[in-house]
């Protein structure tokens, strides 16, 4: 587990995340893990998430939606799954809260609409309770932000924002630098789980957005290989996996083993 607890109160939420991603150090790119709430299992949910939150610098916890727009079909399979499931925002939380050895830092990645149904003050206030030190948001225009990033704000929360080889320079500038916790830089066009783009393709655009981001950046969408990490190493300061790893709890594989071993 990390060495901060998700209760010390010497950081803002959102500073732990950049910390933990800055502590990957020489070991790095730091891990930056996505898993689906409550799947494969509901009821191991939160033993899952400690397996997970073992290894991994950062964990994104999705919540479960009924039109992930944004993600291939291994994350919409599980979402589907977790939903049948009864798996909801307000009952991510309550695990959350019950789960006091939850050390690495958390974050929240959902679409817009659960969260304006939970309510975005009370949403910012019970997840700073529960431990959670940010949001991603994939449908949420940058432009159209301003109110949950400050309800986040309040709370110390961060709102991570996207960037992707298609953002103009300009607008590049501008979100990236907006960005709290880390920039998620998107490295390539489309759904999540496709095969990332070879690092020479994503040098140059990785570089850019690196020139103008406040915080780390963590490359993600498509990370399946050690090889993958390290043709990022030294390109980016952390790597976000998700479709494949939403695959090895799904197939009852052990994620510490798969994680360890992108880690090298």
């Amino acid at each position: 587990m990390r060495e901060r607890s998700r209760n010390d109160q010497s950081a803002l939420p959102r500073e732990r995340i950049s910390a933990a991603i800055a502590q990957a150090g020489p070991r790095g790119p730091a891990l930056v893990a996505f898993m689906t709430a409550g799947y494969p299992s509901r009821e191991h949910f939160i033993d899952d998430l400690r397996a997970v939150a073992s290894v991994a610098d950062v964990v994104e916890i999705g919540v479960p939606f009924t039109d992930p727009m944004a993600d291939g079909v291994t994350i919409q399979r599980s979402s589907e799954q977790a939903l049948r499931a009864g798996v909801s925002l307000r009952w991510i939380i309550a695990q959350l809260r019950a789960a006091q050895d939850l050390t690495t830092p958390l974050l929240l990645m959902s679409y817009l609409n659960p969260l304006l149904a939970y309510g975005t003050d009370a949403l910012a206030r019970d997840a700073r309770v529960a431990g959670v030190c940010g949001l991603i948001v994939p449908d949420l225009p940058f432009d159209e932000s301003a109110p949950l990033r400050a309800a986040l704000g309040r709370e110390g929360l961060a709102l991570v924002q996207m960037v992707t080889p298609v953002t103009p320079p300009e607008r590049l500038a501008q979100v990236a630098g907006a960005s709290e916790g880390f920039v998620y830089a998107v490295t390539m066009t489309g759904t999540t789980g496709h095969a990332v783009s070879e690092a020479r393709d994503i040098r140059a655009y990785l570089q850019r957005v690196r020139a103008v981001a406040r915080v780390p950046v963590c490359a993600g969408f498509g990370i399946r290989s050690r090889e993958q990490v390290d043709a990022l190493r030294g390109q980016v300061d952390g790597v976000i996996v998700g479709s494949a790893l939403v695959e090895v709890l799904e197939r009852g594989e052990s994620p510490q083993a798969w994680l360890a071993a992108l880690r090298g």
